[in-house]
């Protein structure tokens, strides 16, 4: 049985992608943001993980 190697996507699992609605989804869900907070953020800081938690933390303490 063939895999078709077109179809593989690699994901980076330092980087969050807004144009992924599942990472976006669990990124939000797990740092106690909405997704429109987490696009935001995404716009504002890049796909970082690292940055983007960071940037939550501190956007949570002004909620």
């Amino acid at each position: 049985m063939e895999s078709d190697s077109a179809e593989r996507t690699f994901r980076n699992p330092n980087r969050v992608s807004a144009n992924d609605p599942y990472e976006v989804g669990y990124f939000a869900a797990v740092n106690g943001l909405t997704e429109e907070q987490v696009r935001g953020l995404i716009r504002t800081h890049g796909e970082e993980v690292a940055v983007l938690v960071r940037e939550a933390r501190k956007l949570r303490e002004f909620q």
